[in-house]
């Protein structure tokens, strides 16, 4: 955390500079910050409409909501698709049965009639490259669609007070978008939300964060406050988080940092010089004078806020100091952004968008060879699957795994096997980008549903059936793409367990309870899970099962017998539990050296890692054999 501060200060100075000495360059394109008012802008939020096939469509009602039959049928048609392109759907078509699944979890009806839209809209970009349809006007085209790493609007003094800057590729852990600006009009009142795509037939998309500075208070209070929040259109507001909170108890931690920083709304105990002789007095020692209390934004004054996209949450410093902290909630994910939005009484000078989701371009990649997956043969024993969580813009995230651990010499052997498991997205540019990508390194699977954290435990049920129904494997693991495993310690483990039946690896729990508490991530509900206790099971950022569990899980979800639970690694402790009363004998491994947030030395799997970690732990793992932490002598 502390490395936030120092570069929220940085890049607060910098910027500050830029303004001082007038930098105003535009590198970007001016569409990416539209007004909306502007008549010749094209609409970000258009939905891409289904194209159902002719005999399911009714010409008499053109807004329908799609049956779900079509939707599957969409899904699942036979695509004219090359032998190479189909490997990264080699589970696609075993995961049918997900509809039958849809309703057991929140959001899955949604997400794939979304991934149905999504495909149809990937399937035709691909149809027309092969068509031939593509010439130099299309090829401009794609080269815009790319995700950028970096965008930015200097001098941006429009006089509306309503901006918008189109985020292409939603965003990512790291991401952060700074803006700068002057609070004015009568109350200096402004807000910023960070949006997402609207579904069919709603005119509304929705808020996945929602900042708004009052600075004359509001029904509550007549203090100024910060008030934070989430809208959908089927849940409309969520709780409001206020800062200052009207508790102490209610101000929590999200990734370590305070929801409001406990100096928001205190009595400012500075000093200040009195007259001419140099007297320097606390201004709560001044007769008449009335006690300021902090307030990071200040009617009239300049302010540079930068909202930065955290592991658990959104941060917000102004002016290089911590200010706010934002849990995400259920299905308002980051890398559902596709829009920032700015309006209220604020005079807009400056937005800056970095740290964005982009591909890396493979014909600028050297080691792209190195890089890409090696086919596999069923001719050949795969000792272990490994299943990699992964959502559709975490590519830095994939080519740190893909350059580090995934350069083991049991994976280029093929005696191991990885893949990526990635949903589908909203933003067409964004599977296009996914598409290109998993045809470079052909280590990719993609899910038929768009991705929701909600929904991982599918992502489960997706490593089980490629571990057991693809590649025939004697273990099968999954992990993170933000985890670093040192995959010559996890197969020595298993060597050493020697236990090829009923085996459960990993940081098992065999004492936990839900969480009750509405404002957890992991939330359960007593309808959800009535016992006041789990079965054990294994932390998500890496766990192994045998082969006869993860059959077992393919089996009985064909059966339609299989529950299913949210929390992905609890699930799969449900999913065993079950199997062990039907009367299979469990062996429960428990492995300490996995951490589960973060990372010390002597790891097995160290969590929470981005992409320079991940390049770190892995170049000390070469120079010095050891597993040590980056940061380390």
């Amino acid at each position: 955390m502390k490395k936030w501060y120092g570069g929220a200060l940085v890049s607060s100075l910098f910027m500050l500079l830029l303004l001082r000495y007038g930098f105003m360059k535009n590198p970007v394109e001016e569409s990416y910050l539209m007004n909306p008012f502007s008549s010749n802008g094209t609409n970000p939020l258009e939905w891409v409409r289904f194209t159902a096939p002719p005999a399911l469509q009714n010409p008499g009602n053109a807004s329908q909501v799609i049956s779900i039959d079509a939707i599957v049928f969409s899904l699942f048609a036979q695509r004219n698709l090359s032998k190479g392109e189909q490997q990264s759907l080699l589970t696609w078509n075993l995961l049918k049965n997900l509809i039958n699944h849809s309703h057991a979890l929140p959001n899955g009806v949604e997400a794939i009639k979304e991934a149905g839209s999504a495909w149809n809209s990937l399937m035709d970009s691909i149809e027309e490259e092969k068509l031939g349809y593509v010439n130099d006007n299309s090829s401009r085209k794609a080269k815009e669609k790319q995700c950028p790493h970096f965008l930015n609007k200097m001098n941006a003094t429009e006089p509306e007070s309503h901006y918008k800057l189109r985020v292409p590729c939603g965003l990512t852990q790291g991401s952060s978008i700074t803006i700068i600006g002057i609070p004015n009009g009568l109350l200096g009142d402004f807000r910023i939300d960070l949006t997402g795509e609207a579904l069919p037939g709603e005119p509304d998309p929705p808020i996945i964060l929602h900042y708004n500075v009052r600075l004359h208070g509001d029904k509550i209070t007549e203090d100024p406050v910060i008030v934070q929040n989430t809208w959908t259109i089927a849940h409309d507001w969520g709780e409001e988080v206020r800062c200052p909170p009207p508790t102490l108890e209610e101000n929590e931690k999200v990734d370590e940092l305070e929801q409001c920083n406990k100096l928001v709304g205190k009595d400012d105990n500075r000093t200040i010089r009195v007259h001419s002789h140099g007297l320097r007095l606390p201004l709560l020692g001044l007769q008449g004078v009335k006690p300021r209390r902090y307030f990071p934004f200040k009617q009239g004054s300049l302010f540079v806020a930068t909202l930065r996209v955290g592991p658990e949450g959104v941060q917000m410093t102004v002016d290089g100091k911590h200010v706010t902290s934002f849990a995400y909630r259920e299905t308002l994910e980051p890398w559902l952004v596709s829009e920032v939005r700015v309006s209220g009484d604020v005079k807009l000078i400056s937005v800056l968008a970095s740290g964005l989701p982009t591909s890396e371009d493979s014909d600028h990649t050297v080691d792209l060879e190195a890089l890409k997956s090696v086919p596999f043969s069923l001719q050949r024993p795969v000792d272990l699957f490994i299943g990699v969580f992964s959502t559709a813009n975490n590519f830095k995230r994939r080519m740190a795994v893909r350059r580090t651990w995934m350069q083991y010499p049991e994976v280029r052997s093929g005696t191991v096997v990885v893949r990526f498991f990635v949903g589908l997205h909203k933003n067409h540019i964004v599977n296009d980008e996914l598409w290109n990508e998993a045809r470079t390194y052909g280590d990719i699977q993609l899910m038929p549903f768009v991705d929701y954290y909600s929904l991982i435990t599918w992502k489960t049920l997706a490593i089980c059936t490629f571990g057991t129904e693809v590649v025939s494997a004697k273990f099968v693991m999954k992990t993170d793409d933000d985890a670093f495993v040192r995959l010559d310690e996890v197969m020595a483990s298993l060597s050493r367990i020697n236990v090829t039946h009923g085996l459960l690896y990993g940081l098992i729990n065999s004492d936990s309870q839900p969480h009750r508490s509405t404002d957890s991530k992991w939330f359960i509900s007593p309808e959800e899970w009535s016992e006041e206790k789990y079965p054990p099971w294994a932390h998500g950022p890496g766990y192994v099962v045998s082969h006869d569990i993860a059959k077992a899980v393919y089996k009985r979800f064909n059966e339609v017998r299989l529950k299913m639970f949210k929390l992905e690694d609890v699930a799969m402790g449900i999913w065993i539990a079950d199997m062990q009363k039907d009367g299979l004998e469990v062996h429960y491994e428990k492995e300490e050296r996995i951490f589960n947030e973060g990372c010390k030395d002597g790891y097995v799997i160290a969590h929470y890692q981005g992409p320079r970690e991940m390049m770190c732990l892995w170049q000390k793992l070469q120079e010095t054999k050891r597993a040590r932490c980056c940061g380390d002598p």
